[in-house]
């Protein structure tokens, strides 16, 4: 459910936006149009923040019940806003419980999975992001009342789109947000946060419950022995210690990339992205639908192949696969080569990254941080990931002006030829292996990647 929210409170906005725009009269204004875009992804930051340091004092469960009711309110409020400023509080609002759920999330996930389904299960997180993306645009699409071609600025305000359904598209996160709340009081604690906090009883229980008896005596003496002689505390300094220091480079990058390679403006910029393609509003909402099926079916696909293919070979695919994708959608976009064509690639771009980088970061942020310090680093990477996604969506529109879809598109393109090399040379594989033993690979490699 903190998948669910967390894609659908992020994608319900760019279904929201032809109307929302013409209500708070910013349809003209590119500044304010990224600013309404990517605030919630300001709470994000704030989110991603609070949840480090936070997750390690109080534990997991928490505060994603925290979370729970941050999505409650903001679907409420964001619906009833009368103003952009009240808009925008309530976005940042929601912002927050997506930077607490996108980090605490996968970490819960990976604490409390076997080695051998580790990476299916952190992938399920990224299917039910991906389900909740799809529910936004679906349930936007259905809301939405048909708009003629046509229509005028002046006409969407007026109708029920500009008026109301902008609104009921917010408030429809309502239900799954107070589910979230309720389930949330049924799940057990982290056995690894418990452990790491002297209760020993308790992680024996739950991992009992996972496995039986043997496999809870046997994970307690390996998350042990990754806590032995460490100081209980979690310093700055810690983090910047030689071993530490280069996983958490890794892992900044990686969460950097996710974002700046792009994919993400086609979901919040449909708008834009298509319209430059030729399609009016009505198919607009249509043809947004086709892309999250086609996000659900590859990240089902990378599901299954995640902890066979292996991490590192299908990082390379995706960030290969999206170079050459976008470099073929600026050169249409360059040759108004328009319609169904750029659709084509367009889907191409998103079944890439929904098969690779989408699943496969989270999965590798949540297996290659070292017990003691895996909530502070965690939420680090997210913060990363955040920043780079508000510099993504607050820029695009800018880019867009300035270089048009063509050279926005082949800009990102050099971007993934940059994620492509870091991943080749800096990124170890981590397909079967236990979080202690991936620790224990990690910490004592040496490594050149401060170089």
């Amino acid at each position: 459910m903190g998948g669910f929210l967390f894609g659908y409170d992020w994608v319900v906005i760019g279904g929201a936006k032809p109307f929302y725009e013409k209500f708070f009269t910013i349809a003209s204004d590119p500044v304010l149009q990224g600013w309404a875009m990517s605030s919630a992804l300001l709470g994000c930051l704030l989110g991603s923040l609070i949840s480090g340091v936070l997750s390690e004092a109080i534990g997991r469960k928490k505060l994603l019940i925290l979370s729970a009711l941050m999505f409650t309110a903001s679907a409420i409020g964001t619906g009833y806003s009368e103003s952009l400023t009240e808009f925008i509080i309530y976005r940042i609002l929601g912002g927050i419980g997506i930077g607490i759920a996108s980090n605490l999330s996968p970490i819960y996930i990976a604490e409390i999975s076997p080695a051998k389904l580790r990476g299916q299960f952190v992938s399920i997180n990224q299917l039910t992001i991906v389900i909740g993306i799809l529910a936004a645009q679906i349930v936007n699409w259905q809301i939405a009342e048909p708009v003629a071609t046509q229509a005028s600025p002046l006409e969407i305000l007026e109708s029920w789109n500009g008026q109301m359904g902008w609104r009921w598209m917010f408030w429809a996160e309502t239900l799954p947000a107070a589910l979230f709340l309720i389930l949330m009081f049924f799940i057990p604690e982290s056995p690894r946060w418990l452990l790491k906090n002297g209760d020993r009883e308790k992680s024996r229980t739950i991992l009992a419950k996972i496995g039986d008896q043997k496999y809870a005596l046997e994970e307690i003496n390996n998350i042990s022995q990754t806590l032995k002689n460490m100081k209980s505390k979690v310093s700055f300094s810690s983090l910047l210690e030689p071993g530490t220091r280069k996983v958490l480079i890794i892992g900044i990058v990686l969460a950097a990339f996710q974002q700046w390679c792009g994919i993400n403006v086609i979901f919040n910029y449909a708008e834009e992205v298509f319209s430059s393609a030729g399609y009016a509003v009505t198919d607009i909402l249509f043809n947004i639908v086709i892309t999250g099926s086609v996000n659900l079916i590859f990240t089902f696909l990378a599901l299954f192949t995640v902890d066979k293919i292996g991490r590192k070979k299908l990082m390379l695919t995706g960030a290969g696969g999206l170079t050459v994708i976008y470099f073929v959608i600026g050169m249409f976009y360059l040759l108004n080569i328009n319609g169904w064509p750029l659709l084509i690639l367009v889907v191409s771009a998103i079944g890439c990254y929904a098969m690779t980088l989408a699943p496969v970061t989270w999965v590798l942020l949540s297996e290659i941080f070292p017990n003691r310090i895996r909530g502070v680093a965690m939420a680090i990477a997210t913060f990363s990931l955040w920043l780079a996604s508000f510099l993504l969506t607050y820029t695009f529109p800018i880019l867009n002006n300035l270089f048009q879809a063509f050279g926005t598109f082949w800009l990102y393109g050099i971007i993934c030829i940059v994620g492509f090399v870091f991943i080749l040379r800096k990124l170890p594989e981590t397909m079967n292996m236990t979080l202690e033993d991936i620790e224990r690979k990690l910490i004592s490699e040496k490594d050149d990647i401060d170089a």
